[in-house]
């Protein structure tokens, strides 16, 4: 695998002390966001096209998204990430869904230290613009319309991905929120787990710094007075039917919220 972006397994966003009158006017400046991030995401298209986004391509990409969110005053926390590896084999990783941040950033994560896809919606793989890049990267696809043939992609995809060695990131939540709902967070990601023998890593995240978009979910607006969160959990083995492990999962996400919206951390 290639060398991870981070020096360590806790990053914090530095901080600067002055910007300048350039930065000041970009900050807050949604047309000059939108207008950069679509150049990337259209950039990334074309290599996809072309059939040489592979995964070093995906995490370069999602790394160079990271550092653009951060110009734009974007603050990251990322912490755990000593969990990612923990696992001799491939694990699925599940999280809350907030934003489109965590889509474009977790593979700069996650990506240098295992191979790895999503499950995704099938409105993401025919997207104009997103849709050539998500299929290149081999996802699960559900389509939200029939639960039990969702069941069985998500259970017959991810068993062959995760036997050939390839880690999955699943949202079980139907839908991107701000507010974390345990009652819609179902237990497909454990049963998965289950089924393949794999260990699960949760994912609490705090991403509304990155709203969602009236025209285009994916183009919404940014806001600043949010910090951005993302913590892995220790691995964990799903014994008997997964009903306690995915309640330890609900439990780790909500305390993390909790702990979160009380302040920012101090780095």
């Amino acid at each position: 695998m290639q060398k991870g972006y981070f020096d360590s397994n806790t990053y914090h966003t530095p901080q600067k002390e002055t910007l300048s009158i350039l930065e000041k006017i970009l900050l807050d400046n949604r047309i000059y966001f939108t207008l950069k991030y679509a150049s990337m995401v259209l950039r990334t298209r074309k290599e996809a096209i072309r059939k040489v986004y592979d995964t070093k391509a995906w995490t370069d990409s999602s790394f160079e998204i990271l550092r653009f969110v951060e110009k734009t005053g974007g603050i990251f926390h990322i912490t755990g990430m000593e969990n990612i590896t923990q696992s001799p084999g491939s694990v699925l990783f599940i999280s809350n869904h907030m934003s489109t941040l965590e889509t474009m950033i977790l593979p700069s994560i996650i990506g240098p230290h295992r191979e790895l896809t999503f499950v995704v919606k099938e409105s993401l793989v025919k997207h104009p613009l997103f849709g050539d890049v998500m299929r290149s990267r081999n996802p699960i696809v559900v389509r939200r319309i029939d639960p039990r043939k969702d069941l069985e992609a998500v259970m017959d995809g991810g068993v062959d991905l995760l036997s050939k060695g390839i880690s999955i990131v699943i949202f079980p939540q139907s839908t991107r929120s701000v507010e974390f709902k345990p009652e819609e967070f179902n237990s497909l990601g454990v049963k998965l787990a289950k089924k393949a023998g794999a260990e699960v890593v949760p994912i609490a995240l705090k991403t509304d710094f990155w709203g969602n978009g009236k025209l285009i979910k994916e183009l919404g607006p940014l806001d600043h007075n949010k910090q951005i969160y993302i913590k892995f959990g220790e691995p964990m083995k799903i014994m008997g039917n997964g009903k306690e492990e995915n309640q330890r999962i609900i439990d780790f996400i909500k305390s993390s919220l909790e702990e979160w919206n009380s302040g920012p951390p101090t780095p």
